[in-house]
């Protein structure tokens, strides 16, 4: 990765924060945003302090002209753009479909799917003249449907997946890859803090996984590094689980 220029979103916690930290690690230059300006201004220094280069932007991926401003500004300081890691995503409340309000469904399709076009749509503009690498987050929901009251979030993430796809094809010419990976529950710091509200509910959730467990950003990295590499050039259009076996039955 050594002078790999890289552009997270939804950079500033958990899974997108430990991807910046990996790439700076291994010598990238990363870009990352998210909307809060505490965690990712902390983010910044903490990799900085430790030798790595990282740039904090803030931007809502929700906002066209936010995400075209922090791919131009990318552009901007180092000329080029490398990798692409969509990762801004989120549910906006667990309710049946009966319950859910249009807003609630249209917001969480704005962050999880809108937001990733407008990326890509951006990404991919400063990408054609050099070619490059693009991981979108999905998820497992994305893959199955899920009865758990989260319908928006599942709708959100097949139509990411579609998207994923169609930007491939397009783009193969290019020698743009364009994947996405479905990670199944994620220990993240956002999630284990809403989780643990209901006493025993963290432990019945690792039982029902195949591995007994659940898996932390950690886990899910090397697959980012991996599809972010020269190694996998031949990897396009791919929806890939990562998730300890969870859809295996």
């Amino acid at each position: 990765m050594t002078n790999k220029v890289i552009l997270i979103t939804g950079g500033t916690a958990g899974l997108g924060a430990d991807a910046a930290r990996a790439f700076a690690a291994r010598g990238a230059k990363v870009v990352f945003c998210g909307r809060r300006t505490e965690p990712g201004f902390a983010l910044e220094n903490e990799i900085r302090k430790i030798g790595g280069e990282a740039t904090f932007i803030q931007a809502d991926v929700t906002q066209e002209e936010q995400v075209k401003h922090l791919v131009d500004e990318t552009i901007r300081r180092y000329k080029k753009l490398d990798v692409a890691f969509n990762n801004a995503g989120g549910n906006a409340g667990n309710t049946p479909i009966e319950d859910t309000t249009a807003e609630q469904f249209a917001n969480t399709i704005q962050l999880n799917l809108t937001g990733t076009f407008y990326a890509l749509k951006h990404e991919i503009r400063v990408m054609k003249a050099a070619g490059g690498s693009i991981i979108n987050t999905a998820s497992t929901a994305g893959l199955k449907g899920v009865g758990q009251n989260i319908a928006g979030y599942v709708t959100a993430k097949h139509g990411l997946i579609g998207l994923t796809r169609a930007a491939a094809l397009e783009n193969a010419r290019h020698q743009i890859s364009v994947n996405a990976i479905a990670p199944g529950v994620i220990q993240t710091e956002q999630w284990l803090e809403n989780i643990k509200k209901i006493p025993g509910r963290l432990e019945k959730i690792a039982e029902a996984m195949p591995t007994g467990k659940l898996a932390t950003p950690t886990d899910i990295v090397p697959l980012i590094l991996f599809l972010a590499s020269d190694k996998a050039k031949f990897i396009t259009g791919a929806a890939l689980p990562i998730d300890g076996g969870l859809l295996a039955g």
